[in-house]
Order: C-alpha cells, then structure tokens, then sequence
C-alpha cells in the first residue's frame, strides 16, 4: 500500500485528491496538512511513502518544507512531488534541487497523477514529458556556472554516457535503445550512477548532469 500525505492550503484540492487516491486499491491518504509547517510535522509522524506538495501555502511555503523533509536523513524514503498551478512556475527547478522527485500542475489529469505517485515510489523521476526537459533546461541556463567536473572522475565512461542520457530526459527503455543494451542493464548504469554521486533519486541526477556542465540547455534529444 502506497501511503500519500497531502499538503495544499485549499481544503477542496485535497478532498478532489483524497477522493481519487483513497479509491484506489494500492494507495491510501496517510494525512493532510494546510501549511508547509504542518506538513513537515506529519511527515515525520506518520511516515508517508509520497508527498503531494503545493509550492504556494502560508506559515511555509512547499519549497522550504520539502528542504526540511530531505534535508531529513530518517526521511530520506519518503519522496516529495510539487504541485503547481502553471507549467513554468519558477520554483520548479529550485524545488527539484531541494530535493523533489518531481512536479505535477494541478489540473494535470486523475490518470496522470495516478501514474506520479506509483512512478516515483518505484524510484523513477517526473522528468519525462518534454515540456518537462524545456523546464529544466531554461532553468538550468539561469543556474550558477557549471560546478567543477571532479565529481564525475569516479564514473566510467559509459556512466558518464548514461547520466548525459538522463539529464536530456530519457527513460531506462530509451536509453537501452539508444546504447544497445537491455533494460535491466540501462537501469543498473543509471543506479550505480546514482549511488557514486549520492544523487537521492533520477531528478537530482539531471540536475547534477546540468551542474557538472556534462549537459548543457539545449541539448534536447
């Protein structure tokens, strides 16, 4: 059972989301919080699997508490998706650099937000989409300068290869198909990458592909 805190200031998104989660078979409302103070509260009382986080609330706004929850090493399982109200909120980026898993916009369709919250309890990132990878590219061009490469000497050359994949926004699947290799195999590159650069999940590994200067904006496949 997939548990879901819900964190929105507007009691009638969360009822709207409670409905169409709790009808589910495999997931379930942990709880709700109306501020971002809350939110981190509940999180660390209960222990959800997902947070649906409105970047906009009073007391503290989503992007502060989602730093807290990460930020939070006995929370490190617990990952955070930002709702938005418009597709290039400007807080987008920062927010996956504080550590979401990614972000949905609000109106974004039951069968899509279904699809979020059992993608990213499987590890997998909300950064398919391209209007996705444009977000994350304009917001990258408007990032500080490309850190130093050290942090990319402990990669091999095909992890390195396999990062840069995943920073223009390709999936396990696409990647295979672009290297020739299996799925599996795609997967296992991208979690060793993971692992050797302590990125928390697939988001924070395209921003570190931005930040390392592997990738640069543009390079959209």
């Amino acid at each position: 059972m997939i548990r879901v805190l819900l964190a929105d200031d507007q009691s009638l998104v969360r009822a709207g989301f409670r409905a169409l989660l709790d009808a589910q078979p495999d997931i379930e409302v942990a709880g709700e919080a109306s501020d971002g103070e809350e939110a981190v509260r509940l999180v660390r009382e209960l222990g959800p699997d997902v947070v649906l986080m409105d970047i906009r609330m009073p007391v503290l706004d989503g992007l502060a508490a989602t730093r807290r929850i990460t930020d939070d090493e006995r929370l490190s399982d617990v990952k955070v998706v930002m709702l938005t109200t418009f597709e290039l909120d400007e807080y987008v980026f920062e927010a996956i650099r504080s550590g979401a898993s990614g972000f949905l916009v609000k109106d974004t369709e039951p069968e899509e937000l279904l699809r979020a919250v059992r993608a990213v309890v499987e590890g997998d990132a909300l950064l398919s989409p391209g209007v996705t990878r444009r977000l994350i590219a304009e917001f990258a061009a408007r990032s500080k300068e490309p850190a130093t490469a050290d942090a990319l000497a402990r990669l091999t050359e095909r992890e390195r290869e396999v990062m840069a994949l995943v920073g223009i926004g390709l999936s396990n699947e696409e990647i295979a198909r672009r290297l020739v290799v299996s799925p599996l195999t795609a997967k296992t590159h991208v979690s060793r990458t993971m692992v050797k650069l302590g990125a928390r999940d697939r988001a924070q590994l395209v921003v570190l592909a931005y930040e390392s200067g592997l990738v640069r904006p543009g390079w959209l496949g």
